[in-house]
């Protein structure tokens, strides 16, 4: 596929990235920094700086070349087949929270409106854990129930969240009137190969500090999988994905952690003993979904 990629050279997309090229994709990265890669397939990896923020350089980029070599058949600009949108201020407490919000939610709207006036047909955009209003509340905040999957409320109380809550709700409503493919991501913590020394170490001594994230975690190598899965499974509609790996990321049970932090909590179907509490069985059922890499494994190498 011909896909343009926002945000590409953030933590999350530019394992992303790499891994749709490694698969044969070819990726146009628009992002305020240029990513490089030298892996397999990075010769098909292009970059445009621009700001999700003005539309103009949205639809201008929407409806340009990737590269030079694009203009040797003589057949005019290229289409592409699908946009990922990942481009956005990455969290709380980085700028403001109105220009977190303005940011987001208008670099959203004006990512998602390009596609589909361009003809887009498969649009994947990142949403996040923080929609549950869990992850950045004040104070201790527990999910209503166990596992969180889908359909648990998102209430949350700061702006980056409220910003990714907003951005479902506009991408729903662009896919009502296109009839597009729009899915959206519910992105656990992402943990790039190197962060499994680095962090998790301070995770098995004190498992607390893994609360805010419902204990989970997502490899930036499996989101780059996850996101393939979505190139590949058409005809959805609108959708939302927890995306997270499939166990905790702390050395406890299932049975421990509920004893020891989520005491009182529903837990409405019966859980594995290392099963993640922000469930990704929606992902598997209908995208097929199936995360590699687990921090055990990892830690251990």
């Amino acid at each position: 596929m011909r896909i343009l990629f926002t945000g590409g050279s953030g933590k999350a997309g530019r394992h992303a990235v790499a891994y749709l090229l490694e698969r044969g994709h070819r990726v146009l990265n628009l992002d305020l920094t240029p990513l490089a890669l030298d892996g397999p397939g990075a010769e098909r990896l292009d970059n445009r700086l621009a700001d999700i923020t003005d539309a103009g350089q949205v639809f201008d980029v929407m409806a340009s070349y990737a590269g030079f070599d694009e203009m040797i058949p003589g057949t005019g600009v290229p289409r592409f087949d699908a946009v990922v949108h990942f481009a956005a201020v990455p969290r709380l407490l980085l700028k403001s929270d109105n220009e977190c919000y303005r940011v987001n939610t208008l670099g959203t709207y004006n990512v998602i409106d390009a596609a589909v006036k361009f003809g887009v047909r498969k649009i994947i955009f990142a949403s996040s854990e923080t929609t549950y209003g869990i992850c950045f509340a004040d104070g201790e905040r527990k999910p209503e129930y166990l596992p969180v999957d889908e359909e648990h409320p998102t209430v949350p109380e700061d702006s980056y969240a409220m910003s990714k809550v907003v951005n479902e709700a506009t991408a729903r409503s662009f896919q009502r009137r296109s009839g597009a493919d729009i899915y959206g991501l519910r992105i656990n913590n992402v943990m790039e190969p190197h962060d499994y020394a680095a962090q998790f170490p301070a995770f098995l001594k004190d498992p607390s500090m893994r609360r805010r994230n419902i204990f989970a975690y997502i490899d930036a190598r499996d989101l780059g999988h996850m996101v393939d899965r979505c190139l590949h499974v058409d005809g959805l509609g609108f959708e939302v994905f927890n995306v997270a790996n499939d166990t905790h990321s702390v050395d406890l049970s299932t049975s421990d952690l509920i004893t020891r932090f989520y005491a009182g909590v529903p837990v409405v179907r019966e859980m594995g003993s290392d099963e993640t509490f922000y469930t990704n069985a929606k992902a598997k059922a209908l995208l097929d979904f199936c995360p590699k890499h687990d921090w055990r494994k990892e830690l251990k190498a």
